[in-house]
């Protein structure tokens, strides 16, 4: 199921341990929309979508099951992780170069952003999270992004970043269970989910809402540039997502 804001993944008929989401899924923009030769370029970059995080999804719902709520916007038209009120909800500017289609955007054009997209794609997070929710078996949200490797000419040695601001044991299982895969996994890097940063406002908003634990993670680009990487880096994953819910089951004796 789909509609212009989301895509939904996965079946309700085989619900799996986790609501798995993808806030910068797509680099797309609405239709009419024309972008410059320079917009496009930073559409095709990082800062227009997380590259290969919906192909990781894609690869955790079929090895896991369960459901997905990925993006079908770029997070330069409105951004859904981040608060509504959040300056860097609608980025005018990118490194001193203007984005074109986001220049004087008033308070009507930033509601009708709002309405149109950010608040659907939220909705269906939302209702998705609610009906799995009154299932018997336990679930959790998972929001899934990608990093780039070199940030202000700084080399990110991390290969996963584990990010967290209320589930800390939940976060220290998953470090171990996503190491015991052979990754080089860093919690709350290279973003933080912990004030003040507070960068998993998607994960955070409907965790706290459905009161159900939530993390994110957030794995380095060139793991996952491809198709073909990225079903094997969402294969090592999912396995490893097994062995974090058998650490998160309580010990007994």
């Amino acid at each position: 199921m789909s509609n212009r804001a989301y895509e939904l993944l996965g079946t309700s008929e085989r619900p799996g341990p986790f609501l798995f989401t993808c806030e910068h899924a797509s680099n797309d923009l609405p239709e009419g929309v024309q972008p410059t030769r320079e917009d496009r370029k930073l559409l095709e970059e990082h800062w227009g979508w997380d590259i290969g995080a919906r192909d990781v999804v894609v690869q955790l719902v079929a090895q896991l099951g369960g459901q997905a709520v990925v993006s079908r916007f770029s997070r330069l038209w409105v951004d859904p992780n981040r608060d509504a009120k959040s300056e860097s909800l609608i980025v005018t500017s990118i490194d001193g170069q203007s984005v074109s289609f986001n220049q004087e955007v008033d308070d009507a054009q930033r509601a009708c952003r709002l309405r149109d997209w950010f608040e659907p794609y939220h909705e269906a997070v939302k209702q998705v999270g609610r009906a799995r929710s009154c299932q018997p078996e336990p679930v959790e949200i998972l929001s899934v992004h990608s990093f780039t490797p070199l940030y202000l000419g700084k080399t990110r040695p991390m290969e996963i970043g584990v990010l967290f601001n209320e589930h800390d044991e939940r976060a220290w299982y998953m470090e171990e269970a996503l190491t015991a895969q052979g990754f080089e996994v860093a919690l709350n890097a290279p973003y933080s989910g912990k004030p003040p940063d507070r960068l998993i406002y998607a994960a955070q908003r409907h965790g706290q809402y459905l009161q159900i634990p939530y993390l994110e993670l957030e794995i380095r680009q060139d793991l996952i540039e491809t198709s073909q990487l990225a079903r094997e880096v969402g294969n090592r994953i999912a396995t490893g997502l097994s062995t974090y819910l058998d650490l998160c089951r309580p010990r007994v004796g």
